[in-house]
């Protein structure tokens, strides 16, 4: 009888061993959120940690880059109806990472202020998803069923004692079968990235049952002067209201193209100063049309192109500072053309999330305002042994070499920009590329 006991209580320690890790290790949780912001003079990236536990810290990190002046931010956590979190951030003379401490009591939308600029977030509730459920759930009924069919064969009754072993099989299929298929089922998309944030969702996104189209209308965006500062208006194509569902695309909410008559590039993240308001500031700006382009992503709507132009008073005019070997094989409209920048050194950093960037404008025969081909093109990080598969801009062991491929569509003569980060400092390129036409089928 004892012995009958002693093994039924092994038994059972070792199936709930098995069955009851730490709820919170397979728990919905966020991702780092980089947002690269032109925040006057300084060019920043702010990265949002993810966020472990509600209510808990967030981890708050500030990087700075070459020619960023110091001084001290403010950030300020806030939610609706939640008492804000704020904290300083001195920013010293080297560029690089700077550290704030700041908490969230709840899970929900979220707004970070860096000084008057604003990032809007979601703090997920975490919640187990339902094939942790099942699994948690399928051993822990196995187990209970072993208490009663090991009861049950104690006290004599063992045809009694089939009936929960059959259960305790079936309840440890179900556990199995759920561990083994929950890494290929894909994971819920975070609350507002396809659906507004809101109560239901956020504290339970595994609820989702509606089946509407959530696409969006198109942007329409309207540039303007104030000042030295560029500030770009966006509104709904269909209701008129200010855009304010913006998603960070490619660590940054709008990669802002300006392009100055003689041709010189600015490739800028604009803050948001309030609902469809966005502001980045033109130092030393070329006097007449700048040709304006933004890249964003709406929630629901996917990536979409906005261009425009804005009439600029001054007298500057801005150099680029970056020189690189390059090796082309430009072929004719319409098949891939491939453009390698050397950079001598395997010493760059992910700039944007991505090894380096490059901006495409033409054909061009006056200015960049009237050229009907505007691109921007990534150059991927590699997969690199020993190195995390997402890092930040504290690698620096990415090179020399930084390819490109592009299918230019149109023959003539482009404007094309090569941007890669080094020590901190954003280096661009400038070219410009001939492209023949293609050859026309004989009849």
């Amino acid at each position: 009888m004892k012995r009958r006991v002693v093994t039924f209580l092994l038994a059972l320690a070792a199936l709930l061993g098995i069955a009851a890790p730490a709820l919170a290790d397979g728990a919905q949780s966020g991702a780092d959120i980089h947002v690269a912001q032109s925040l006057g003079d300084r060019d920043l990236t702010v990265i949002i940690r993810r966020v472990a536990e509600v209510p808990g810290p967030v981890h708050v990190d500030v990087v700075t880059h070459t020619g960023t002046p110091p001084g001290e931010l403010t950030l300020t956590l806030r939610a609706a109806g939640a008492p804000g979190s704020t904290t300083k951030v001195v920013l010293g003379a080297t560029p690089g990472f700077h550290s704030g401490l700041l908490h969230v009591d709840r899970p929900g939308p979220w707004e970070l202020a860096v000084d008057e600029a604003t990032i809007p977030f979601v703090v997920p509730a975490l919640v187990p998803s339902p094939w942790e459920n099942a699994t948690y759930g399928g051993f822990i009924a196995a187990g209970v069923l072993l208490l009663a069919a090991l009861l049950l064969a104690v006290f004599g009754k063992i045809g009694l004692a089939l009936v929960p072993t059959a259960g305790m099989v079936a309840a440890v299929a179900v556990g199995v079968t759920a561990a083994l298929l929950a890494p290929s089922i894909p994971p819920v998309a975070a609350p507002g990235t396809h659906l507004d944030p809101t109560y239901d969702n956020v504290m339970n996104p595994y609820e989702r049952t509606s089946i509407v189209d959530f696409s969006r209308p198109p942007v329409n965006m309207v540039p303007g002067m104030d000042g030295t500062d560029l500030v770009l208006s966006l509104t709904d194509g269909s209701s008129g209201r200010p855009v304010d569902d913006l998603l960070v695309h490619d660590s940054a909410f709008i990669h802002l193209v300006v392009v100055s008559p003689s041709g010189h590039l600015r490739h800028l993240h604009p803050v948001r100063t309030a609902p469809g308001e966005f502001r980045a500031r033109l130092n030393d700006p070329e006097q007449g049309t700048h040709a304006v382009a933004a890249e964003i992503s709406r929630r629901g709507g996917g990536v979409q192109l906005l261009r425009s132009s804005v009439e600029v008073s001054g007298t500057a005019a801005p150099r680029h500072d970056g020189e690189a070997e390059t090796a082309m094989e430009i072929r004719e409209a319409g098949r891939p053309s491939t453009i390698t920048a050397k950079f001598g050194e395997r010493d760059l950093q992910p700039w944007l999330g991505m090894l380096g960037h490059m901006i495409v404008v033409g054909p061009v025969t006056g200015t960049a305002v009237d050229a009907p081909i505007w691109a921007h093109v990534h150059s991927m990080l590699p997969q690199t042994p020993g190195l995390p598969d997402r890092p930040d801009e504290s690698v620096a062991a990415y090179g020399p070499d930084v390819p490109f491929t592009y299918s230019f569509p149109l023959p003539g003569r482009y404007l094309v920009w090569i941007q890669v980060e080094r020590d901190y400092s954003v280096v661009t390129v400038p070219k410009v590329v001939d492209v023949p036409a293609g050859k026309v089928a004989s009849k």
